[in-house]
């Protein structure tokens, strides 16, 4: 058997149809004796160009282990599906198993970005009294002291 790798781009309007789409896909890989290595699910992205007048799919890549029928299959599936805007199938020397550089990118967005909290009802509006009345609260800034020679 031969390692693949997967990628297919879905219609946005169908996101919430990915999961069973992955399922359905692994099943047909597994059934026949292959291995699935790795499931990325992208999420939804810009399109570098606009196909079919739409500027955003979902994307999905997966990396298997399979024989050449079942991509063949794959492949067939991947063609007369309306939802799957375009797809790409290629030939790996080996399984890859390591979380691909757009995971680790979509990883590192969510641990860095910065969780805010919003502002309770109350915050909000002792706010908008302090602005409105002048008893803003200014931090107090102090200068640094300069040592002269």
């Amino acid at each position: 058997m031969r390692h693949y790798e997967i990628v297919f781009l879905v219609h946005p309007d169908q996101s919430d149809q990915v999961p069973a789409m992955i399922e359905r896909y692994s099943d047909l890989v597994l059934k026949d004796g292959g291995a699935i290595h790795r499931v990325e699910d992208w999420g939804r992205r810009q399109l570098a160009y606009a196909i079919n007048k739409i500027r955003k799919a979902h994307y999905v890549m997966m990396n298997v282990e399979t024989n050449q029928s079942v991509i063949d299959e794959l492949d067939n599936l991947f063609r007369f599906n309306d939802v799957i805007l375009r797809n790409l199938v290629i030939r790996r020397d080996r399984a890859i198993t390591e979380e691909s550089s757009m995971a680790k990118a979509r990883s590192e967005e969510r641990e860095t970005a910065p969780k805010e909290t919003p502002a309770t009802n109350d915050e909000a509006s002792d706010k908008t009294e302090a602005a409105a009345t002048g008893d803003s609260e200014a931090p107090a800034t102090e200068e640094p002291e300069t040592e002269e020679a």
